[in-house]
């Protein structure tokens, strides 16, 4: 799924991606808060967006377990400057994983359906899930306001849909760039949904990551695709879901994780039997590796946030633009155009300010990660 992972405040949510593709809140409680998927990702469900909640130490105990012990033994630095660096290593290996399973959609979406992409993805995740929440079964009993938590699961499905339907026409560095506007998106509405107050500096950096999105986007009679429309309304539907999400703190986290997976299972059920392809066993396994390669990079993510403040590692969760590049261009042949790398560098300044403006505020920050 893709890799975005999103930085959702509590007062005032700024996003700050990292792929987290694709599915929300790693809370490190005893450091800054902050990191934003395209995080969820950031997803893209892939994991994306609830994953980051799923692993979040305060939420969820049974990842201090003993077979949890392999994360909590990765680089238990003695000291700050070995424990940053170990953070920022953790955090880099998180987003490569992130592009890797946005690079391994994108290849199977070329023989397979979204549809199908969904399915199995989900199968495999919920596989993987199934002892925890089974485990944290009494949590399902009662869910606060159902009808905006089968909302979430909506956009969350739609969400991860686009995102790989987007990439069957479009090179991978193109639809990364369109999601990386998310933390924009999420701030923006923030202000004119929520009614939360947003100062003129954000304001100035809102509108100048928009012509980002405009220079990407490079819209004219000619030039403005449907594909690339379906991206970028994957990429309001992640900032939407991020909104939403953070009025539902009181939902455990792995009942947001579980649903999320569950509502992408269900719409991959009933949309793969149109144009099914029966996988080899080869494509079996990379389905299966897709949807668990989202887990171990929200775990990354997880440790990272621990190792080292947010301010530290977050910057670099930008660096999932490179890795579309790269994986775009040595696994699909595609070569970015010169207005798409100038509206993700300007899409990412502008992000970057956003989420430096909010910790010299000194707001609390919730990290979430969306669609995997």
């Amino acid at each position: 799924m893709r890799i975005a992972a999103v930085l959702l405040r509590q007062s005032i949510p700024p996003v700050i991606p990292g792929r987290a593709k694709r599915e929300p809140g790693i809370h490190n409680h005893c450091r800054e808060y902050g990191f934003r998927a395209c995080a969820k990702g950031a997803s893209r469900n892939d994991a994306g967006d609830i994953f980051s909640n799923l692993i979040s130490e305060p939420c969820l105990p049974f990842l201090n377990e003993p077979h949890m012990n392999l994360f909590a033994k990765i680089s238990s630095a003695t000291d700050e400057r070995s424990a940053r660096l170990a953070g920022i290593g953790l955090m880099l290996l998180s987003i490569f994983m992130f592009s890797f399973g946005d690079a391994m959609g994108k290849f199977l979406v070329a023989t397979y359906s979204v549809g199908q992409l969904l399915l199995l993805r989900a199968c495999a995740a919920l596989i993987v899930l199934l002892p925890m929440v089974w485990r944290h079964r009494a949590k399902f009993m009662h869910l606060e306001r159902p009808w905006l938590q089968l909302l979430r699961v909506t956009l969350s499905t739609l969400e991860v849909a686009a995102f790989f339907l987007a990439t069957v026409y479009l090179p991978l560095a193109d639809v990364v760039t369109y999601y990386l506007a998310c933390p924009i998106f999420v701030t923006a509405l923030s202000a004119i949904v929520l009614r939360e107050r947003v100062g003129w500096r954000r304001w100035s950096a809102i509108l100048i990551g928009f012509c980002g999105v405009l220079i990407a986007l490079r819209p004219s009679s000619q030039t403005v695709s449907w594909p690339a429309m379906i991206a970028l309304g994957g990429s309001l539907s992640f900032a939407v879901l991020m909104l939403i999400t953070r009025s539902l703190r009181a939902t455990p986290d792995i009942v947001l994780a579980s649903s999320q997976f569950a509502g992408t299972f269900l719409i991959g059920a009933l949309l793969s039997p149109f144009g099914w392809v029966t996988p080899s066993p080869g494509s079996f396994a990379l389905f299966a590796v897709a949807g668990c390669i989202s887990v171990g990079a929200l775990l990354c993510v997880n440790r990272s946030l621990k190792l080292a403040p947010a301010s530290v590692v977050v910057p670099y969760q930008y660096s999932m633009i490179i890795w579309a590049v790269m994986f775009g261009y040595f696994a699909f042949g595609d070569v970015p155009e010169v207005a798409t790398i100038l509206g993700a560098a300007i899409i990412i300044g502008a992000g970057i300010y956003i989420f430096m403006r909010e910790r010299a505020l000194g707001r609390e920050e919730t990290v979430v990660n969306p669609p995997v």
